[in-house]
C-alpha cells in the first residue's frame, strides 16, 4: 500500500498545466527509483501469470506507452504493481513533438487530449536509458518490458519503412516485446499505414528484418502491432488477416480516438489531437470484439482504452483481450487502479 495518499497527490497535479505536471511526475519518479522512496507510492505487485506470445506475464496490468517516452523511468513504475510496462514511442531522431499547449485534460469526463507528436530524445538516447535500468542490468525474470517504435515527423510516409526498421534494429536486443505504433494521431498521415497496401508492405518488411534479427542476437522477440479505434469493421478484419500473414505475434487495441462524440460541450473538447479516458472504452473494446472474432481464440490481444476502474480491466478482458493496459486511468485513479485491476481480472479468470 503507497505511503501517500494518492488524492492529495491529485489535488496538486490537477493545479497544475497538464504536461508541467507530467514532467514532474517524470522527473520525480526518476529520483526516487531504485530507493526506499518508492514505497510513498509503491503498491505490491498481483501474482496472476500468464503465457502470451511466447512471454510469461506477471500479472494481466500493464503501462501503455505514452507515459514514459524517453525510458527514464522504468525502475519507479515497476514499483506501481505492473505486470509489463510499455515505453516510447521512440523515433530514430530525436524530435520535439508539436508545438505547445498540447495537453488538456477533460476532468468532467475522466479524459485527457493530447497532440504530443511522438516527442523523444532519439533512438541512442532511448537505448540507452533502457540498458541502464535495474530491470535491465539484473537480467532475472520479472515484469516484462514493451519497446514502442515509430517514425520521425519529417520522416516522408513513403519512407515510413525505413524508420521502423532502424528502431526495430535498435531496440530488439533489449526489449520483451515490441509494439510498431501505426496509429498515432498526431503525426501526419501515420495512420494511412494501416491501410491494406501500406500495412501489408511495412510488416512485411519488418517480418523480413525480424528473421535476420533472430539469426544475429539468438533470440526471437514478439512484435506486436498498434493500431486505432477509429476503424469499422471491414478494416478490422484487413488488419486482422495481414497481422496473420506476416507473423506477427500479437495486436495492442487501441489508441486513442479522433471522436468527440462523448465529451462535446465540455472546455477542450474541441482541441486537435487524441481522446484518452473514459470516453474511448466502448470504442477500444468494440475493436477488440470484432479482432477476436476475425484473429480466433488464441491470438495475443493487449486490450488499452478507458480503464478507470478494476471493473473496465475485467469488462476489457470479457471483450476478448488478454492483458490490459492503461496510462489516463493512472493519471486520474493513481497506482491503487494498478492493483485493484490485477485482482479483480485474477478474481474474475480463476
Amino acid at each position: 500500500m503507497s505511503l501517500v495518499p494518492y488524492g492529495l497527490a491529485r489535488r496538486v497535479f490537477f493545479s497544475m498545466d497538464p504536461e508541467v505536471a507530467h514532467e514532474l511526475t517524470l522527473a520525480s519518479l526518476a529520483r526516487v527509483q531504485g530507493t526506499p522512496l518508492t514505497r510513498a507510492y509503491g503498491v505490491s505487485t498481483v501474482d496472476d501469470p500468464i503465457e502470451l506470445a511466447g512471454l510469461k506475464f506477471p500479472n494481466r496490468v500493464g503501462l501503455a506507452a505514452g507515459l514514459d517516452k524517453n525510458a527514464k523511468c522504468i525502475d519507479g513504475l515497476a514499483a506501481m504493481g505492473f505486470g509489463f510496462v510499455e515505453v516510447g514511442t521512440v523515433t530514430p531522431k530525436a524530435q520535439p513533438g508539436n508545438p505547445k499547449p498540447r495537453m488538456f485534460r477533460l476532468p468532467q469526463a475522466n479524459a485527457l487530449i493530447n497532440r504530443l507528436g511522438f516527442n523523444n530524445d532519439g533512438l541512442d538516447a532511448f537505448v540507452e536509458n533502457v540498458q541502464r535500468s535495474a530491470l535491465r542490468r539484473k537480467k532475472q525474470p520479472g515484469m516484462l518490458l514493451g519497446l514502442n517504435i515509430g517514425k520521425n515527423a519529417a520522416t516522408p510516409i513513403e519512407n515510413a519503412t525505413d524508420d521502423y526498421l532502424i528502431c526495430l534494429d535498435g531496440v530488439y536486443p533489449h526489449a520483451d516485446y515490441v509494439t510498431v505504433n501505426i496509429s498515432s494521431p498526431n503525426t501526419k498521415n501515420l495512420r494511412a499505414l494501416q491501410s491494406d497496401e501500406a500495412l501489408d508492405a511495412l510488416l512485411g518488411a519488418i517480418a523480413t528484418r525480424r528473421e535476420a534479427l533472430q539469426k544475429q542476437h539468438g533470440k526471437r522477440i514478439p512484435i506486436f502491432v498498434k493500431i486505432a479505434p477509429d476503424l469499422d469493421e471491414a478494416q478490422v478484419a484487413v488488419i486482422a488477416a495481414t497481422l496473420q500473414r506476416h507473423g506477427m505475434d500479437g495486436v495492442v487495441a487501441t489508441n486513442t480516438t479522433l471522436s468527440r462524440d462523448a465529451v462535446k460541450g465540455l472546455e477542450h473538447a474541441e482541441e486537435a489531437g487524441g481522446l484518452s479516458g473514459a470516453p474511448v472504452l466502448e470504442a477500444s473494446n468494440r475493436v477488440i470484439r470484432q479482432l477476436r472474432a476475425a484473429l480466433g481464440p488464441k491470438f495475443p490481444i493487449i486490450g488499452v482504452g478507458g480503464i478507470l476502474s478494476a471493473e473496465d480491466a475485467v469488462e476489457k478482458i470479457r471483450a476478448g483481450a488478454d492483458v490490459v493496459q492503461m496510462y489516463t486511468g493512472l493519471i486520474y485513479k493513481g497506482p491503487q487502479l494498478v492493483k485493484d485491476s490485477a485482482l479483480a481480472i485474477k478474481q474474475a479468470f480463476r
